[in-house]
């Protein structure tokens, strides 16, 4: 029941969409929603480094538990997500929970306090609403998209995500100059942001396109997205995502570590990620468009490949703005050749009737690995000075290099039984 590629035209198919250069409207309507629910979220990622160590002066151990929390936290409500949108068939639906869950969580962090148990609980919520709505807003992306072009459409998406994700630190950032780190504000302005996604949702992303969810549809059952792991190629790529996302030092680590080792001040903290997210803004539509040509899964390994040049420079500890420019820029120019490319490598090995759960698999498997990355590197640095620590990871990396190459290398395309 493998398929290798989507077989419809999905761009005649979207019923009206419309179409914005060669990118289907609903891919922009998605983004803009991305962008603006980024906005929200990037807020708060800048400002919990400061609150969390700085502010509540908790140590790296349970600062890594919430930076993985924050990132793994998503990892059954993917699945959920994926496994609702194919078996209802209604993507957008199951996204608009999600989204909506992650909005009202924003309200809550002012009552969680300096607890860490309730920081935890509200940053899982918020969490949760991301991990429902990942996959079937990725399937909405995918099947609105010509197989041809799904590079691209993902490069355009992430793009304007990321768009969101360099707007969210900069207004953070120009609250706690003009006002004060003051958490109520933070939080109120993140969910002000956070709804406006919610209402562009809901008036102009459509459903999926018929052809791709006509009646009759199949029964949707969970093993049948499980069952997407007997491909050698797709058990391949997941495996492989999953040991890179054990060797991948979450975000808040590496702006906190190249904070001090290349002695930022700690009120340009929060800014830090404004830079990574410009390099990503500006390559991932080109990087996408690449991996279209030179093949999705190879440029994801070359993105690896940038990591380890971050690592490298955090390692040798330079000083002064070209190194913390540099480690940016190869920071970005990961995510561009990663996030995006991923997902549109993913979408040729799932059939359409479980694109949602395929997705899910794919990027549950790296959301749980990138959680238990957090709160070892968190006890790598109460136990290691900050650049044998990053050492360590670097080290890491290029054996997960090496996995992943021996995990895919002997992928082969396979059809439908």
């Amino acid at each position: 029941m493998y398929l290798a590629s989507a077989r419809t035209k999905p761009v005649e198919a979207t019923g009206g969409t419309g179409v914005t250069g060669k990118v289907p409207g609903t891919v922009v309507a998605l983004g803009t929603v991305s962008l603006l629910t980024d906005v929200s979220a990037e807020m708060v990622t800048a400002f919990m480094p400061v609150y969390v160590l700085y502010v509540l002066q908790l140590g790296y151990v349970q600062f890594g538990l919430l930076d993985g929390l924050y990132s793994g936290a998503t990892v059954l409500l993917r699945l959920v997500g994926g496994h609702l949108g194919d078996r209802l068939g209604k993507y957008r639906a199951v996204a608009l929970a999600g989204y909506g869950i992650s909005a009202l969580s924003k309200l809550l962090f002012p009552f969680a306090g300096a607890s860490t148990a309730a920081i935890g609980a509200v940053v899982a919520t918020d969490r949760a609403g991301k991990g429902l709505r990942t996959a079937p807003r990725d399937a909405l992306i995918s099947l609105a998209t010509p197989s041809s072009g799904l590079g691209r459409a993902f490069g355009l998406h992430r793009a304007m995500d990321t768009f969101g994700a360099m707007l969210g630190p900069l207004v953070t950032f120009l609250i706690m100059i003009q006002l004060g780190a003051d958490p109520s504000l933070v939080f109120g302005v993140s969910f002000c942001f956070a709804l406006l996604g919610v209402i562009v949702l809901v008036t102009f992303v459509p459903g999926p396109p018929r052809t791709a969810v006509a009646a009759p549809r199949p029964k949707i059952r969970w093993r049948d997205g499980l069952h997407l792991l007997r491909a050698r190629k797709f058990r391949g790529a997941t495996l492989a995502a999953t040991v890179l996302g054990f060797a991948t030092i979450s975000d808040a680590f590496i702006f906190v570590v190249l904070q001090k080792t290349a002695g930022v001040p700690t009120s340009l903290l929060p800014l830090l990620p404004l830079g990574t997210a410009l390099v990503f803004l500006l390559a991932a539509l080109p990087l996408g468009r690449v991996a279209d040509r030179v093949g999705r899964w190879r440029m994801f390994a070359v993105g690896h490949v940038a990591l380890l040049g971050v690592y490298t420079l955090l390692v040798l500890g330079g000083r002064g703005i070209p190194v913390v420019c540099l480690v940016l820029v190869l920071h970005g120019l990961f995510y561009a050749a990663t996030d995006g490319v991923l997902m549109a490598h993913g979408a040729e090995l799932v059939p359409e009737s479980i694109r949602a759960s395929g997705l899910a698999i794919l990027q549950t498997g790296q959301a749980i690995a990138r959680l238990l990355s957090s709160v070892l590197f968190g006890v790598l640095l109460t136990f290691l000075e900050m650049r044998w620590a990053v050492l360590v990871a670097a080290v890491a990396l290029v054996v997960a290099l090496v996995a992943a190459l021996a995990l895919t290398v002997r992928g082969r395309t396979e059809v439908p039984a």
